[in-house]
């Protein structure tokens, strides 16, 4: 396709970064969020198709048989997925002081992401740049490793619930509770009626926090068996990667059909419509940044925050800012 007749071109990107910038100008925090509003809805409109819609888990996807090369609704190139999610984050950061602000006033609303994958899928880095702009303030990260001794003493949510998102707040997952079903299936560390409860368990579990005002996001990062292969044989060319690789991380590739299969059922059996799954194709790490930090932004959108109105006499308090003699 020609750049004249790309539909994600930079002409569009240099319309809406043009906007934000005349925004940052502002100071009017309402008019800024009708702002920020309405430039939301123009960069959702550069997918072909909406990834919130397109990339849910659905009855006949096979993990094993996914194109993890393909790129779905996004006719860009990586310097244009760059760029979106450049504009992309500066929106949420907006949704999300929004978010924020409330949470201290007493809303319930918050978010929690989980994001899963095979090793080298792009987890950290996700993060990394999908947050990359955004005020650490409200944002908290996690990544589960192994429990601990202390965790095995508990139910296997307890070390979930400590980092669950506080009012306001967005926690990234970093692995989750899904590991508990998946490990002990393919290892054996568990018997078959023990993992096999926790299905229900997790369902039931995540409805309680979306009742409670905590939105859901769980994305599953998608590679093939091959990028897998490259990616850890550059971490082995590459002295400064050497700590990001563990020869047990072998082993989980030997089992990597065990793992695809162990996926599908919980994809089959915990993506709900209160909490779906998001199967990502994940190849391209710059599309699958971009997806995320679409739905992300999609979805503080619909949550239609207002800023706290004052719980005090504004009025009041700026006559005793501006006589301080009445008040002494």
């Amino acid at each position: 396709m020609s750049p004249t007749g790309e539909k994600f071109g930079a002409r569009e990107l240099r319309k809406i970064q043009d906007q934000q910038m005349r925004e940052q100008s502002k100071h009017h925090r309402r008019d800024k969020m009708r702002m920020v509003r309405k430039e939301s809805s123009e960069l959702s409109s550069i997918w072909d198709i909406d990834p919130d819609v397109a990339l849910r888990f659905h009855a006949g996807l096979i993990l094993g048989q996914l194109d993890c090369g393909s790129t779905p609704g996004f006719e860009g190139r990586k310097a244009d997925a760059k760029e979106f999610v450049s504009l992309s984050s500066y929106e949420i950061n907006s949704f999300q002081e929004q978010l924020y602000a409330n949470g201290i006033k007493g809303s319930h609303r918050r978010m929690l992401i989980i994001l899963q994958g095979m090793d080298t899928s792009g987890k950290g880095s996700m993060v990394e740049h999908v947050f990359s702009q955004l005020s650490p303030m409200g944002i908290h990260y996690h990544g589960f490793a192994a429990p601990s001794q202390e965790e095995l003493n508990h139910d296997y949510l307890w070390r979930i619930r400590r980092e669950l998102p506080k009012d306001g707040w967005i926690s990234i997952f970093d692995r989750s509770q899904y590991e508990d079903i998946v490990m002990p299936r393919i290892y054996g560390t568990y018997p078959r009626t023990i993992w096999e409860s926790r299905y229900d368990e997790i369902n039931a579990f995540e409805h309680r926090l979306v009742d409670d005002g905590c939105s859901i996001i769980k994305i599953f990062l998608c590679i093939s068996k091959d990028f897998q292969k490259k990616r850890f044989l550059k971490r082995l060319d590459d002295p400064t990667k050497f700590w990001k690789f563990d020869p047990s991380d072998l082993k989980a590739r030997s089992h990597w059909d065990d793992y695809m299969n162990a996926w599908q059922d919980v994809m089959e059996r915990t993506s709900t419509n209160y909490a779906p799954w998001h199967i990502v194709p994940a190849n391209h790490r710059w599309y699958s940044r971009a997806v995320l930090s679409q739905i992300l932004r999609a979805r503080m959108q619909e949550m239609n925050l207002a800023w706290p109105p004052a719980d005090f006499n504004v009025d009041m308090v700026k006559h005793q800012l501006n006589n301080p003699a009445s008040t002494e």
